[in-house]
C-alpha cells in the first residue's frame, strides 16, 4: 500500500500577520529614508528608528525561517538598509589630533527648573565645564543654581529664565556676549558669543517646541529649519541643547548636511538615550539630546549622565576649537 505524506498546511493566520508587519515595517522604512516628517504620529514613529530596525530584522528572519521567502527577504534587506544607516552610531569615526582650545560644553533641560541645582553645579565642577547650556530654565533655578555656587564657578552668563518651561540660559567661565543667532520661537533659545582664547565660537541653548504637540509639528519644523548654519567667515557655532529629535528625523539630518557633526555620534555613543532619563518598557528611551559642532571642530569624547528631578540625561562634549 502506498502512503501519502501529508504536509501540513501553512496557517493563514500567521501569513496575515507577517504580511501586517511587513507593511507597518517598510511604511516605517520608507518614512524614514525619503525625510518624510508627516503628522506627529509620523514623526514619534521615526523617533524609534532604533527599535523598528532590529524588530523588523527579527520578523524577516522568522518569516525566512517558515520560508516565506517574499516576505522575508523583503523584510531583510529593508532592515539591512536601515542598519547601514543607523549602526555607525555606535561606532567612533576617524578624528585627527585636534589642535587649538580645548573646551568642555555640558547641557542640560532642567525639567521646569525642578532638577537637582545642587547636583549640577557639582557636576559642573567635578567635570571641568567651561560652558553649561540649559533648557526650561525658571527664575526659581537660578536662584537655586547660585546658591548652590555656579556663579563663582561659571560667572559670565545669558540667561533668558521664564516660569514654566520656556526660559533657557548659558553660563560660562570665559566672557559671553549676548547674540540673536535664531529666530523668535516658542520657546526661548539663548545664544551668545564666547570669547576664548584664539577663535571666538557661538553657542545656543537650543530647544524647539516638541513636533508630538496637539497643534501639530509645524513649530518644530520651523524652529529646527531656523537654526544657524555653520559661519564660514565668523565664529565657530555649537548648538546644544533638547532638539526634541533623533538623528532619524529630517529636521536634524539638514543640519548635519549643512555643516555640522553629532558629537556623540562622531565618538560612538549616538545611540545612548537622553530622554527619558528612567524610562521602563514605555515610552522606549531615545536620543534627542545633543551637541552639534562645525565640522572643523574635533571631538574628544562626550558623556550621558542622569540628572536627578529631571527627565532628561545631561550631555558633556569635550572638543578643540581650532585656532584658524
Amino acid at each position: 500500500m502506498a502512503i501519502t505524506e501529508v504536509k501540513p498546511a501553512r496557517s493563514g493566520i500567521a501569513t496575515f500577520l507577517l504580511v501586517v508587519c511587513a507593511m507597518a515595517f517598510v511604511a516605517a522604512a520608507l518614512v524614514r529614508l525619503l525625510g518624510i516628517d508627516g503628522s506627529r504620529y509620523m514623526i514619534a514613529a521615526t523617533a524609534l528608528t532604533p527599535y523598528v530596525t532590529v524588530l523588523g530584522l527579527l520578523i524577516g528572519l522568522v518569516a525566512l525561517f517558515r520560508k516565506r521567502w517574499v516576505i522575508g527577504l523583503t523584510m531583510t534587506l529593508v532592515g539591512i538598509v536601515l542598519v547601514a544607516n543607523v549602526a555607525p552610531r555606535a561606532f567612533p569615526d576617524a578624528r585627527a589630533n585636534g589642535v587649538g582650545q580645548q573646551v568642555r560644553l555640558m547641557t542640560a533641560n532642567l525639567l521646569t527648573g525642578i532638577a537637582d541645582a545642587q547636583f549640577i553645579v557639582q557636576e559642573v565642577k567635578r567635570r571641568g565645564v567651561d560652558i553649561l547650556a540649559m533648557q526650561e530654565l525658571t527664575p526659581d533655578m537660578v536662584s537655586d543654581l547660585d546658591r548652590a555656587g555656579l556663579n563663582q564657578v561659571l560667572p559670565n552668563r545669558v540667561f533668558l529664565d521664564e516660569p514654566g518651561g520656556s526660559g533657557s540660559g548659558l553660563a560660562s567661565r570665559f566672557p559671553l556676549s549676548r547674540r540673536n543667532l535664531t529666530p523668535p520661537a516658542t520657546l526661548r533659545q539663548a545664544g551668545a558669543l564666547v570669547d576664548l582664547p584664539g577663535k571666538d565660537i557661538e553657542v545656543v541653548s537650543v530647544h524647539p517646541l516638541p513636533p508630538v504637540v496637539t497643534d501639530g509639528p509645524e513649530a518644530w519644523q520651523r524652529e529646527l529649519a531656523g537654526m544657524p548654519a555653520p559661519d564660514s567667515t565668523g565664529a565657530i557655532r555649537v548648538l546644544a541643547g533638547d532638539f526634541n529629535a533623533t538623528l532619524d528625523h529630517v529636521g536634524l539630518t539638514r543640519l548635519l548636511n549643512k555643516g555640522y557633526v553629532d558629537a556623540a555620534d562622531q565618538v560612538g555613543k549616538g545611540l545612548i538615550h537622553t530622554w527619558p532619563s528612567n524610562s521602563g518598557f514605555w515610552p522606549l528611551p531615545v536620543t534627542i539630546d545633543h551637541v552639534l559642532v562645525d565640522s572643523k571642530v574635533l571631538v574628544d569624547t562626550v558623556d550621558v549622565f542622569d540628572v536627578p528631578g529631571s527627565d532628561h540625561r545631561a550631555v558633556v562634549t569635550q572638543f578643540v576649537v581650532p585656532r584658524l
